[in-house]
């Protein structure tokens, strides 16, 4: 009907904006004012490569050089993509400043958000987009769409709690890596790791917070379990996250 058709060319219209948004923030990484991202990416030992294939970028510590970069797209779908910050009586501002910048995708491929990781001091460390048209963070695993391909292959897919995290093993030779964005595990998340693998391997990082976001995985889980779901749970050495563990003794520290 002409209204779907509409909200369909809305969403349309929208995907290019976070593509543009995303080509974007990858030139401002390799340009002068990505100095200071380019080194954090270098002590986080994360290859050219790795860097590429995850389309990582950086956000000038501008409130206007994204909105003037993407003016063509008009501010309201710059702020429906939650790209700018509106408030009332204000001029629109960018959301996303001084972060480097990593795309979430749809399982189709397709930039839906973005995670902004703070360089220096300062909260919040990670920033998210808000929930837009596009993307829902109860509904959405971060590296749905590299992971799904890998986990076929691999036979398993393995959940961990950030970003970094599913970077780093990529980097390692594990490709089956998602994670959740910032909240603890939804039944909507669940459904959709039992859709890729029968029994997802939760691997949360070895301190207190770490096993009670497990904890918490398990008692969601339960009552959604059946044949052919369940969940496996892998506890890390105490203090440790699957960046450090792959980073210490490569990927056969994790495998062990």
């Amino acid at each position: 009907d002409p209204r779907a058709a509409e909200k369909a060319e809305r969403a349309n219209s929208l995907y290019d904006v976070m593509q543009a948004a995303a080509d974007w923030f990858v030139e401002q990484l390799g340009g002068i004012e990505g100095q200071g991202a380019r080194s954090y990416l270098d002590q986080r030992g994360l290859k050219a490569e790795t860097v590429k294939a995850f389309g990582m970028g950086y956000a000038p510590d501008s409130r206007g050089k994204l909105k003037s970069a993407l003016a063509r797209f008009g501010e309201d779908k710059l702020i429906e993509a939650g790209l700018l910050i509106s408030v009332e009586e204000k001029e629109p501002y960018d959301r996303f400043r001084g972060r480097l910048m990593i795309p979430i995708r749809d399982a189709r491929g397709r930039v839906i958000a973005f995670g902004g990781r703070i360089l220096g001091a300062g909260e919040p460390k990670y920033l998210n987009s808000p929930d837009t048209p596009l993307f829902d963070k109860g509904r959405t695993l971060y590296n749905i769409d590299l992971a799904s391909a890998a986990s076929r292959k691999a036979g398993r897919v393995i959940v961990v709690e950030g970003y970094m995290d599913v970077i780093a093993l990529a980097q390692a030779g594990i490709g089956e890596a998602v994670a959740p964005l910032g909240t603890a595990l939804t039944e909507h998340q669940l459904e959709r790791l039992w859709r890729m693998v029968e029994v997802p391997i939760l691997c949360f990082d070895g301190d207190a917070a770490g096993q009670k976001a497990a904890m918490r995985a398990a008692l969601r889980a339960f009552p959604m379990l059946g044949p052919g779901r369940t969940l496996s749970f892998a506890t890390l050495p105490t203090g440790q996250d699957p960046d450090d563990l792959v980073k210490a003794g490569g990927r056969m520290a994790l495998e062990k």
